[in-house]
């Protein structure tokens, strides 16, 4: 039989705190990224935010909590060397993606637009993955960032669509590849950043309050919501190749937009 020490450490619950750790967030330094940055560092953990251009204090003081290095998703090579600088990590979180309203449409006169999203999100994702993994300690983490468009299709979205679902695809398919790092995926619903900023203002009010109004929610999501559910995944040792929904209940309602 367990004696009762044993048991305690059978059945303790695995905690949130993240001292010690080392927690890299491709897209920091906004959104739903700087949600996730703040999370973690409020755990204990030393933060590095990963973005195309490092800020100076004087421009964004909010981030003089993080370490700062420069990263183009769409470059490998670029990719590469910030990783190169990185060093050895715990976790990896790639929450950036190009800017909403720039994929194009279905039928656009050509595919550039689709082209530069899926090489953005997708590939750059990939390249993210590739470069940073060989670098993340035992027991450590990689965890992607899609949208509920990859479960529910919208209108005009048909390259976030098609994007965000080969993203999870491959989340699943690199948690068994790169086992015993484990590799999830969080799909957020409505979270009110400035990713929504491409939108007229007077639909951006209207689509808060469509949200809190037929939501189970009732609230729209927060940056804090998703910086709580990158916690867990970082420090649950027992989840991998899985998709969590972070989306205040989005999936039981019709769609907002």
């Amino acid at each position: 039989m367990f004696q009762a020490s044993e048991q305690q450490a059978a059945t303790k619950a695995p905690s949130l705190s993240m001292t010690g750790r080392k927690v890299v967030v491709v897209g920091g330094k906004t959104g739903i990224g700087l949600g996730v940055a703040r999370a973690a560092h409020a755990a204990g953990a030393t933060v590095v935010v990963a973005s195309r251009r490092a800020a100076s204090i004087e421009e964004r003081p909010d981030l003089q909590d993080f370490l700062q290095v420069e990263l183009d998703m769409r470059d490998e090579s670029a990719v590469e060397t910030a990783f190169q600088t990185i060093g050895s990590l715990d976790h990896l979180i790639i929450t950036a993606a190009p800017d909403l309203g720039t994929w194009g449409a279905f039928m656009d006169a050509d595919m550039r637009g689709v082209r530069s999203y899926v090489e953005g999100k997708f590939l750059g994702t990939w390249a993210c993955a590739r470069h940073g993994a060989p670098r993340i300690n035992t027991g450590g983490t990689l965890t992607f960032l899609t949208g509920g468009m990859a479960v529910r299709p919208k209108l005009g979205f048909a390259a976030v669509t098609s994007t965000f679902a080969a993203v999870e695809a491959l989340s699943g398919s690199l948690a068994l590849e790169l086992a015993p790092i484990r590799v999830n995926t969080i799909r957020p619903g409505f979270i009110d950043t400035d990713m929504w900023s491409f939108l007229p203002l007077e639909h951006r009010d209207a689509l808060r309050k469509k949200v809190e109004e037929t939501f189970p929610s009732r609230r729209a999501g927060k940056t804090e919501d998703i910086g709580h559910a990158a916690l867990f995944l970082m420090t649950n040792p027992y989840v991998t190749g899985t998709v969590i929904e972070v989306s205040g209940g989005e999936n039981l309602v019709p769609s907002v937009s």
